[in-house]
């Protein structure tokens, strides 16, 4: 009994470190002008799946107060800061994968996975796809 609660902590302790490595503020890249778009806060859930919100918009021409308006269902008009774009990742192997990510641009949800750069820490992986097409964006981690 003792040796399973043993493996069991083992495991969690495992999940949690490589969480906090991906846990933390990154910075969105406007793929088309290079520009930083948003903040994206992700962290790890109550039932160790990751969540990500935005905390701040970036782009000039996007005030505080701008609203998800080409979204659909629940996110239809809700306020960008706080939208929460990433939800339901589950940890695999090396990536944190089934998830959905929303794009307020578009007002989309695709299916995503999203892993750590092998060789840049600081920075994060998001891909979105559809069936066999997927697009791959490249975050930054915002250090404190």
């Amino acid at each position: 009994m003792l040796k399973n609660i043993f493996c069991l902590l083992l495991f969690i302790s495992c999940l949690l470190t490589k969480a906090q490595e991906i846990t933390g503020k990154w910075k969105v890249i406007d793929e088309d002008s290079g520009k930083a778009k948003c903040i994206i806060n992700i962290r790890l859930t109550d039932d160790y799946s990751l969540t990500g919100k935005i905390t701040k918009l970036l782009k000039e021409e996007a005030p505080d107060d701008a609203k998800c308006v080409k979204c659909k269902g629940e996110f239809k008009n809700e306020p960008l800061i706080g939208l929460p774009i990433l939800r339901g990742f589950k940890k695999g192997d090396d990536k944190w994968i089934d998830g959905l990510i929303t794009d307020p641009e578009k007002g989309k949800t695709y299916n995503s996975k999203i892993w750590l750069d092998n060789d840049n820490p600081d920075q994060l992986k998001v891909r979105g796809y559809v069936g066999v097409f997927y697009r791959t964006q490249t975050w930054l981690r915002v250090k404190q």
